[in-house]
């Protein structure tokens, strides 16, 4: 197998893994309810928690991670070998992440990537993944708020990992951990610009306190 037959391959499978739905397969299989129409309207972990209830949010949220981490810490073992191993990790990573964000089977409208960027990031950089948790938690347990708290957490990761890698930023083995570190976090704020807008103007939405009853398939 040629390098470019590899990473084509690794490419495409980590997509379609990236693209699959947790969160709406979930909420049509227990509620009957497409939760696109429901909240915020994300596919995501903490839009499911709004209409399933935290249980099955935390469900979502471990399917999406593992989404991301499975086909980045395994893949390249199967088809990345002519790529090498830190090149395929990124390739399988990003393109896992884009496949969550963009999926085909819903008009390349997915959500916003954190889940799936966090089980990839977990194996690309486990320290700065560390260290962008613990900011994640410390701004949700303080403030409530998933989207400030996803915010953060991705610019402390970017930050830490690209001191982390200093000064070798563009070596040959280390250049596109650069690159995903830089950009991937990146996208994930400018994913979030609405709910930006929405904390600016104070109406970003806490995830405690009582949610509405989403409709059900009869309503």
């Amino acid at each position: 197998m040629t390098p470019t037959i590899a990473a084509v391959l690794i490419a495409i499978v980590s997509y379609f893994i990236g693209s699959i739905p947790f969160g709406l397969l979930m909420t049509r299989w227990i509620k009957g309810v497409d939760l696109r129409t429901f909240g915020s309207g994300n596919i995501g972990a903490t839009n499911t928690s709004r209409v399933l209830g935290k249980k099955w949010g935390t469900v979502v949220l471990l399917l999406d991670v593992g989404k991301g981490l499975l086909p980045t810490l395994l893949l390249w073992r199967v088809l990345g070998a002519e790529l090498g191993a830190s090149h395929a990790k990124v390739l399988s990573g990003t393109c896992a992440i884009l496949g969550h964000v963009f999926p085909v089977w819903l008009g390349f409208r997915g959500g916003k990537g954190v889940a799936t960027a966090l089980g990839v990031a977990a194996v690309l950089a486990p320290w700065a993944t560390l260290a962008a948790a613990g900011t994640f938690a410390l701004v949700f347990f303080t403030t409530r708020i998933v989207s400030l708290g996803s915010v953060l957490g991705a610019a402390a990761f970017a930050g830490i990992q690209i001191f982390l890698l200093a000064p070798h930023w563009f070596n040959q083995n280390v250049w596109s951990l650069t690159a995903f570190s830089a950009v991937i976090p990146t996208l994930i704020i400018v994913w979030h610009r609405s709910n930006i807008q929405r904390l600016l103007r104070g109406e970003e939405q806490a995830l405690s306190g009582p949610q509405p009853e989403p409709p059900t398939a009869a309503q």
